[in-house]
């Protein structure tokens, strides 16, 4: 397998012949009965759910916020599902970190090193100093928030500086970082015209794309899009996660129905 983590991503995604990504948010507010009732209940669910959809699924993304919630049990909870995965599919660890220097540097050791995640999602406020620590092993990888699929993005990421709006320098900066082939972008669904502009400007960038499902991003667009010069993977979450009445098979026809859609539309 090759070992540049955008070349690893591409490889499980044509391997699976998918661009589907599960979210592993296990929240016990939405959950059945008995696996909400502990911390034991979460993990046989995340690892059902894992069971029922590894033969197809390429990628899984866990929020960090949904075990860090439990504190240290969740925590651990959150190392053993991944050793459980193991390079069975890319895992990315949704933690949002964004920090320089050594703290930057202790942050991509805990994250890849003692949970065992593959990449992780990085804010780029402080700019390059902030990414550069977790893009220097190639064979881990960075997905910088770009464009998000929430309201308040408009907040920041849609005004201009220098005219160009701030979204698209900082897909132009992800883009010039990406010299070991393992930075991605993380580009929300909702935002199609933007979309087509991100990508027009990060040929060959590896995209993260949630927004789909309940909040409303186009499924058609986004693999279509996202997938024109690069890999770009879509999240789902809750769509799978608590889909018809919360059993597991309900879980792995949901993601095998996304699954079509998506291979249908590649």
């Amino acid at each position: 397998m090759p070992d540049a983590f955008n070349a690893r991503l591409k490889h499980q995604c044509q391997g699976k012949n998918n661009r589907l990504c599960i979210g592993l948010d296990l929240d016990p507010d939405h959950m059945i009965s008995p696996y909400a009732d502990s911390i034991e209940g979460l993990e046989k669910f995340g690892r059902e759910v894992v069971e029922a959809t590894i033969d197809f699924t390429p990628v899984y993304k866990l929020n960090m916020a949904f075990y860090e919630r439990h504190g240290s049990a969740g925590y651990a909870l959150m190392e053993r599902l991944i050793r459980f995965i193991g390079d069975r599919a890319i895992i990315i660890a949704d933690g949002k970190r964004g920090d320089i220097g050594n703290t930057g540097r202790q942050y991509a050791k805990a994250v890849f090193h003692a949970l065992g995640a593959d990449a992780l999602t990085v804010s780029p406020y402080m700019g390059k100093d902030a990414i550069l620590p977790f893009i220097a092993d190639a064979a881990h990888g960075a997905f910088v928030l770009g464009l998000t699929s929430n309201p308040g993005a408009e907040d920041l990421q849609l005004r201009k500086c220098d005219d160009t709006p701030l979204f698209v320098k900082v897909a132009g900066l992800a883009h010039s970082l990406n010299l070991q082939q393992n930075v991605g972008l993380v580009v929300g669904a909702t935002k199609p015209r933007q979309m087509q502009m991100l990508r027009d400007v990060t040929p060959g960038l590896a995209w993260l794309i949630p927004g789909i499902g309940a909040q409303g991003g186009d499924l058609e667009t986004s693999v279509k899009i996202g997938n024109t010069t690069g890999t770009g993977i879509v999240n789902v979450s809750r769509g799978i996660l608590y889909a018809g009445d919360g059993s597991i098979e309900a879980v792995r026809t949901a993601a095998l129905e996304y699954t079509a859609r998506i291979r249908s539309f590649l």
